[in-house]
């Protein structure tokens, strides 16, 4: 009795951890039920790299990981489907525009010294690029057409003169389409006027972002290692006190470009710091800061489809999987209350604790709760209770036979052990298989199966035998009828 006594209490124990446990730390719900961006995205070959090798991928996956973990959303997942594409979830992003962004660019940064005797082109090319940048601030007005016709005449005269100065002809396109492909024009010009990069991202330990000092914008801060600090220095030496500018380039286009005061010729700038400034908005210096700190992606990434699921959605799968799961449930308790009498009382405690048990290690291990792996819990329910079932049948046979109550009990559990088990055991292996070869979805369906069927056992042939015999200590309930009618039982017993 004693020892039956200290089973109770454990199993106690484990059921006020387990409510402490939810209550401590919230389930992790996926993209599905929370909302948020899904992100497919291919690997691409370059000249050098014909042919996306796997070890490629997975190169390509490490840096967009880091991005992600940049971005600051939890719960993402990063899988890799096929050969060279990869699917990315971001739970509660509803901005796919800025994902895309962030993680789709190369993020290759170089420094560049200006080449000697370009000043002059340098000073007319940024001259244009400002004013190009200018006109395309007011680009809403110019596609509603809101602008008065001394503004649009200057605007006129600014492409003409612009095409002019560069020998392009942008083609067909209305203005504003017109205006960017000029605009990319002068910014590869002004690349061009560089010498090739002295220093890249390589040597950089990490990036971050502050709001300069008497002004609006934002800049953001860099730290070398010691290699990309003494090439940082050796290149600024070298262009200190002159016209020449440094160059800052990012993925091919000039985001800053500076002049290096004549007090930096004796050794350059030390110290192995430096700040972009290059008047940030705080989302865009965030945007470089991420993009920086998670490194330049060795191939180019290619975003084939952006799939958003509102908020309002996920919580409508919610709603529904709970009102599927509690009317499982509710239904299986009937049965087995109406069937077993006492001992589907017994299942239907056995069944909360497992319920009560799952959930708290969905949230200790953590597991993304997405619907496959909704359904898996369920299935795994049906699994638990197939358990019981086995084990009340084999009572019943026994009070059949005339067997009294306890040892009805206790045989009942030892012929159904090896059934239960290997039911399980052969559930737990597809359910290993599915989560070792499968993807996405597909892992969270095995995994919520998996843990329930392992938890099932345990509730089954511990919690079930343990209640049972709990209640069989109280005289008005050791009755064979309450497990089975009377008119079943042999004369003996009744």
């Amino acid at each position: 009795m004693a020892r039956q006594q200290g089973w109770f209490a454990l199993i106690l124990a484990l059921a006020i951890a387990a409510g402490s446990v939810i209550a401590s730390f919230p389930l992790q719900l996926g993209l599905d039920l929370r909302g948020g961006s899904q992100l497919t995205l291919e690997v691409e070959p370059t000249e050098q790299i014909k042919r996306v090798k796997s070890e490629q991928v997975e190169a390509v996956k490490a840096v967009l990981d880091r991005r992600v973990n940049g971005l600051g959303v939890a719960e993402s997942t990063l899988q890799t489907i096929g050969v060279n594409q990869l699917v990315l979830e971001l739970p509660g992003e509803q901005d796919p525009a800025r994902a895309a962004r962030v993680l789709g660019e190369t993020a290759l940064l170089e420094f560049r010294a200006q080449i000697a005797g370009t000043e002059n082109e340098m000073l007319n090319l940024k001259r244009l690029r400002s004013e190009l940048q200018r006109i395309l601030e007011n680009k809403e007005e110019i596609v509603n057409n809101q602008l008065s016709d001394s503004d649009k005449e200057f605007n006129k005269r600014q492409l003409e003169s612009a095409q002019k100065a560069l020998d392009i002809r942008i083609g067909e396109g209305t203005e504003i389409e017109q205006l960017e492909k000029i605009l990319e024009k002068v910014n590869q010009e002004i690349v061009a006027r560089f010498q090739p990069a002295y220093l890249t991202g390589k040597d950089l330990i990490t990036a971050g972002r502050q709001q300069q000092q008497n002004v609006a914008g934002w800049e953001v801060t860099l730290s070398f290692n010691q290699d990309g600090a003494d090439k940082f220095a050796e290149l600024t030496k070298s262009i200190a006190g002159t016209n020449q500018l440094l160059g800052i380039v990012l993925d091919g286009r000039s985001i800053s470009e500076a002049s290096v005061g004549e007090q930096f010729k004796a050794a350059g700038i030390t110290g192995g710091a430096a700040t972009i400034s290059g008047n940030f908005s705080a989302e865009a210096a965030r945007e470089l800061e991420v993009q920086l700190r998670g490194g330049s992606l060795p191939l180019p990434v290619k975003i084939l489809q952006v799939r958003t699921i509102g908020p309002s959605l996920g919580a409508e799968n919610i709603r529904r999987s709970l009102f599927a799961a509690l009317s499982g449930l509710a239904l299986v308790a009937i049965f087995m209350l109406f069937i077993y009498r006492l001992a589907g009382l017994v299942a239907v405690l056995a069944l909360s604790l497992y319920v009560l048990f799952n959930l708290a290690i969905y949230s200790l291990v953590p597991v993304t709760l997405t619907l496959p792996g909704i359904a898996g819990f369920i299935l795994s329910i049906g699994m638990a209770v197939d358990a019981n079932v086995l084990i009340f049948e084999r009572v019943k046979d026994e009070l059949r036979r005339g067997n009294t109550l306890i040892r009805s009990i206790e045989t009942g559990f030892s012929q159904a052990f090896s059934s239960i088990v290997d039911g399980h055991l052969t559930t737990l292996i597809s359910c290993i298989a599915l989560f070792s070869l499968g993807t996405g979805l597909v892992k969270g369906f095995a995994a919520t199966l998996g843990i329930g069927v392992v938890l099932s056992l345990f509730t089954a042939l511990s919690c079930t035998r343990t209640l049972l015999r709990f209640l069989m200590g109280y005289q008005s309930l050791r009755r064979p009828t309450n497990f089975l009618p009377e008119h079943q039982l042999p004369s003996a017993l009744t």
